[in-house]
């Protein structure tokens, strides 16, 4: 690992890392200093950054010595990185395949760590952001709570992070020199396209933040519009945009569980970024729901993130506590089978992942840019939060572990009024603003 100092702090970590996972985080790719000044000097010939770890870091550490525990440990800002994040979260590639460290081994290490840190390096507290769910998985009260942990932070905040179009999804990039609006605009019609929308559709959109593709859809498509969402915060600034644009006669913001909506029914439906809250034991009914309320030849589209390989952190993952609380990533085989059972055809899919690595960049260098102002509106806890989480999902599509795909339904009955060829679903432009 290059020069080890002779203080006890980093001579005990050092003989950690050599004994886990087979030695492969024995050479870091940054300097790590320790809180008694000790240090391991990085691996790599010209270090990433340093690594600071505070006493308080063992103790979540023990507490929970998995991804959790790191990320309890990084979110309280008892670790802290000068420089870039990636090359540490980079280090996942070489744990692949690598067996959990076996129990006796564990308690060992864990026991080096408490005789490193001190008893006192125990007493820590999880951090306030940290989703503390109560009752029955995806209830509509608990699934009320999971998203409003996420959403109802600050629209000042999600402003400053997305741009002014609010789009909190992936854009449609032509180039990967676009701006970010431009192609969140584009990825608007893109979704507009798939639906077929025409003068008079009724449409609704399940989950629809802060109302920007009802808009788009109401202003460019001539539909009325219904968007749900289980937000506050967003339904009133979404309905606070929807009047600014003049569009209150043909758009319409409710806030209420997909489940509840019993006004069907509509002619297209969009989902976009909302069946990861669903839960894969769930799917089936969700399916179920937008078939009842779509009518007959009527045209839904289900965009969200599968995962492709890897199986995530599970319940104590960073993600799960952290993000998108009970939050689930099933593999797109998993999301087409509930549509076809609730009697929905899947008429086409496209794959998204490049354009949400791109638009994943652009989130990074908004908060990177506004980064005083967000701190002012979120607090450093949730700060963290998103960096590492955007950071983490960047790297995830980039690599290819984690996609997003656009799915159309059509539902059986009558005829569905799609082209014969797929390039008259694919808008080169997107609609001028007016």
């Amino acid at each position: 690992m290059g020069r080890v100092a002779h203080r006890s702090v980093a001579r005990r970590a050092h003989a950690v890392l050599s004994r886990i996972a087979g030695g492969r985080l024995a050479a870091l790719p940054v300097t790590v200093r320790f809180w008694d000044g000790s240090e391991l000097a990085a691996g790599a010939a010209e270090p990433a950054g340093v690594l600071h770890v505070r006493r308080a870091a063992a103790g979540y550490l023990v507490r929970e010595p998995n991804q959790l525990g790191l990320a309890r440990a990084y979110i309280a800002g008892a670790l802290h990185v000068d420089g870039d994040l990636e090359p540490l979260l980079d280090l996942r590639h070489r744990l692949r395949g690598v067996p959990p460290v076996p129990l006796g081994q564990r308690a060992h290490l864990l026991a080096e760590v408490i005789r490193a840190a001190g008893p006192t390096a125990l007493r820590t507290a999880a951090p306030a952001a940290e989703f503390r769910g109560r009752g029955r998985l995806h209830s509509a009260a608990r699934d009320r709570e999971a998203v409003r942990h996420h959403y109802d932070v600050s629209n000042a905040f999600y402003r400053l992070l997305l741009g002014p179009s609010l789009v909190y999804s992936c854009a449609y990039f032509a180039t990967p020199d676009d701006d970010l609006e431009t192609a969140q605009e584009r990825k608007l019609e893109l979704i507009c396209q798939k639906l077929r929308l025409a003068p008079g559709d009724r449409l609704l959109d399940l989950g629809c933040g802060w109302g920007s593709l009802i808009i788009h859809a109401a202003r460019h498509h001539g539909v009325r519009a219904v968007g749900v969402t289980l937000s506050e915060p967003q339904a009133a600034l979404a309905r606070a945009r929807i009047r600014d644009a003049g569009l209150s006669d043909v758009c319409e913001v409710r806030v209420a569980d997909y489940r509840a909506i019993d006004d069907e029914p509509y002619d297209k439906i969009a989902s976009v970024g909302m069946y990861e809250h669903v839960g894969a034991a769930q799917l089936d009914a969700y399916a179920a729901t937008i078939a009842r309320l779509l009518r007959p030849g009527g045209l839904a589209l289900n965009h969200g993130i599968s995962r492709l390989y890897s199986h995530g952190g599970g319940r104590k993952g960073f993600v799960n506590r952290f993000v998108f609380p009970d939050g689930e990533l099933p593999p797109l085989a998993d999301v087409v089978a509930p549509l076809q059972r609730a009697g929905l055809e899947p008429r086409d899919v496209e794959s998204l992942r490049e354009h949400y690595a791109l638009t994943l960049r652009r989130w990074l260098a908004n908060l990177e840019e506004h980064r005083a102002q967000a701190l002012a509106e979120i607090g450093a806890e949730r700060a963290r939060i998103w960096r590492l989480y955007m950071t983490g999902a960047a790297l995830g599509f980039e690599d290819g572990d984690l996609s997003v795909y656009q799915v159309v339904v059509a539902r059986a009955g009558a005829r569905h009024g799609l082209p014969l060829q797929r390039p008259a679903l694919r808008p080169q432009d997107a609609p001028t603003r007016g």
